[in-house]
């Protein structure tokens, strides 16, 4: 079982790049779970997936029905039943979309569940990627722990370079349990690839791969096109496969 978090700040291409990774590896033989942990939810969309329910959801089920339910009912097992009727089984991978309760109340009840079946359904996979939250909240608040790989996917910019800087003292802070972290630099053009490079170098920052500014995949995402319809020759989908291969995939 692995699990990789991929995560970086907003308009980074996070959720980009996180979609052509599961386009590659879900092509080998190992078992392969997706979750969209990021409550805009755009995962599906990247994916060419149509999603009706959501985890959230089923954490306002589990606070309208709590006090209704019979006393002896199993509460952890009535939800984990119900994190199974969200999950969309697709041919190369199977998709889990966290979503956002949207009432109100205290759902610490349903996410101390949640955690536990969570751990149980990763053991059901080869391998899990997580499409996080743009940003640190996520991490402040240890959503995202014990973690195989985490990549920190940022802009051809040394600010981008900098906030991966902060999410790495941030995980080691806090204790996360990321054994590996890596960086991502996408949406590079020739002009800016060296300077990135020798930012990298100078923040000591372990750059996983670097993806170019892809025009195509750049209209994609403009006309809400899913990206596993990308042409092979698109030039950011090569170079996650090449990211894909290093990683051991």
């Amino acid at each position: 079982m692995k699990i990789i978090a991929i995560t970086g700040k907003g308009g980074t291409g996070k959720t980009a790049v996180a979609g052509m990774l599961i386009r590659h590896i879900s092509k080998g033989k190992k078992t392969l779970l997706a979750i969209d942990a990021d409550p805009d939810s755009n995962l599906p969309d990247v994916l060419g997936v149509k999603v009706d329910k959501t985890i959230g959801d089923m954490r306002e089920f589990m606070l309208q029905e709590r006090d209704k339910l019979p006393p002896d009912t199993n509460k952890e097992s009535l939800l984990e039943s119900k994190v199974y009727e969200v999950l969309t089984e697709m041919p190369r991978f199977d998709l889990l979309v966290m979503g956002r309760p949207e009432g109100s109340g205290c759902y610490c009840f349903a996410n101390n569940l949640l955690r536990g079946i969570m751990d149980r359904i990763f053991k059901n996979y080869d391998i899990t990627i997580i499409d996080t939250a743009a940003g640190l909240e996520h991490l402040s608040r240890r959503i995202i722990r014990d973690v195989d790989e985490l990549l920190v996917v940022t802009d051809g910019s040394r600010r981008g370079l900098q906030t991966a800087e902060r999410i790495r003292e941030l995980a080691k802070s806090l204790n996360l349990n990321v054994k590996q972290m890596h960086v991502i630099a996408n949406k590079v053009t020739l002009e800016n690839r060296v300077q990135i490079e020798k930012y990298a170098r100078e923040l000591k920052m372990d750059l996983a791969g670097i993806v170019p500014f892809d025009e195509v995949l750049a209209r994609f995402d403009l006309e809400g096109r899913p990206l596993v319809e990308l042409p092979e020759d698109s030039g950011a989908l090569i170079a996650t496969g090449e990211i894909a291969r290093n990683m051991g995939f």
